[in-house]
């Protein structure tokens, strides 16, 4: 009877926590958290410190509030526990957008700690990010597979598999110019999911 207790608790303090790196990542205090979500700072705070664990309903408010699927909050049971801090398995990565949208982000670092976040995006054939993207962070990437133009400012660069990059604090933006999946291992700090 003890142990569902104790995982649930587990799962409550590993919510709260990812729930507080993403707030910070995103600059978001609790307050203003609070306002976009409608509810109290006590309640978010509760949370964060894993005193209490939401309702689907509150997740999916907070999963709205970030721009992110539900199931981005959902903790897996799978594997070893003692490799979870510190090993993400290829079948247990968090994922973020959808075929529609033409691209798929996956998180391959074990949690939103930490001074930066490793993930990996794979962009549909002709996919692009029109608009270019400003974040306060520092970037690089590695391009497994594919091809893509990629605009850091004013300068277009046209990048295939093999390829490496990096800006600091730069407006950039993306389009998969070729006729297969293009794939990017991204190093963001700070983290900013």
């Amino acid at each position: 009877m003890l142990k569902p207790i104790q995982q649930e608790t587990d799962h409550s303090a590993a919510l709260g926590r990812d729930l507080r790196a993403l707030r910070k990542a995103r600059g978001l205090t609790l307050n203003e958290l609070a306002v976009r979500i409608g509810r109290s700072v006590g309640f978010l705070s509760q949370i964060e410190r894993g005193l209490s664990a939401p309702s689907i309903r509150d997740l999916r408010t907070l999963a709205s509030a970030f721009e992110v699927p539900v199931s981005w909050f959902f903790l897996t049971d799978e594997g070893d526990e003692a490799e979870r801090e510190y090993i993400v398995r290829a079948n247990n990565r968090r994922a973020l957008g959808t075929t529609e949208e033409g691209i798929i982000e996956e998180l391959l670092s074990p949690d939103l700690g930490g001074s930066f976040e490793m993930f990996r995006s794979a962009i549909e054939p002709r996919t692009e990010q029109p608009e270019f993207v400003y974040r306060e962070t520092e970037e690089a990437g590695y391009l497994v597979a594919g091809q893509i133009d990629l605009w850091i400012e004013d300068q277009r660069f046209s990048l295939t598999a093999g390829d490496s990059f990096r800006f600091d604090h730069k407006p950039v933006r993306w389009h998969n110019t070729g006729d297969e999946l293009a794939v990017i291992i991204w190093v963001v700090s700070p983290p900013v999911y």
